[in-house]
């Protein structure tokens, strides 16, 4: 009988090994399905199907710090060719600021009233010059908002009379303003704004 006994208390103990490594078993394999599952979920949302000429095309969204100093250059790009780019028009001026204004606090609308009092746009207009910019480079410092930046550009006045070359040196910082918008779809803002040198380099008469 006490053998009897012993034989089913040795059962009951390989049962209870058996049934702990189960449930243990079931436990990893719960876990590496969820974590499995969370990973494919994850990838799944950075696709992106994209419709373009009657085919679907698949694209992969990147997170938005990784593409972080190519929309800062871009958005300080933008406002710099906005507020420099000018026809003879005082529509097309005004137009072009405005949309500059958007992208800049009033560091920007200072420098626009600076510029309209001493009657530089009128000397545009009057003398028909048209004014284009090109941004040749922009230097992001810091690493965490706002982040300074040096804007090193060219500048191409022309007029009948021949064509004036500058060089441009401006200096700011970029702030997240945590919302996008058609007028700023970058959802940045340049504040302390200001211009360090705009000086003729070449002066070339027709």
């Amino acid at each position: 009988m006490f053998t009897h006994l012993k034989n089913i208390d040795t059962a009951f103990k390989y049962i209870r090994q058996f049934s702990i490594f189960l449930i243990i078993g079931n436990v990893i394999t719960m876990c590496f399905c969820i974590y499995k599952n969370a990973q494919v979920v994850s990838q799944a949302q950075n696709r992106i199907h994209i419709l373009y000429d009657g085919k679907v095309l698949e694209a992969i969204a990147s997170d938005r710090k990784n593409n972080l100093p190519v929309e800062l250059r871009d958005h300080i790009k933008t406002f710099h060719e906005y507020f420099f780019d000018l026809s003879p028009d005082d529509k097309a001026i005004e137009a072009n600021v405005s949309k500059a204004l958007y992208l800049a606090d009033e560091s920007a609308k200072r420098e626009y009233d600076n510029l309209k009092e001493s009657g530089y746009y009128n000397n545009l207009i009057s003398a028909n010059i048209s004014q284009e910019i090109k941004v040749d480079s922009t230097i992001l410092e810091g690493n965490q908002f706002p982040y300074t930046f040096t804007c090193y550009a060219t500048e191409k006045l022309v007029r009948s009379s021949g064509t004036v070359t500058r060089k441009l040196v401006t200096r700011g910082e970029v702030r997240d303003l945590n919302i996008q918008t058609d007028n700023n779809p970058h959802g940045f803002l340049i504040q302390h704004w200001e211009v360090l040198a705009n000086r003729d380099t070449t002066i070339i008469d027709q």
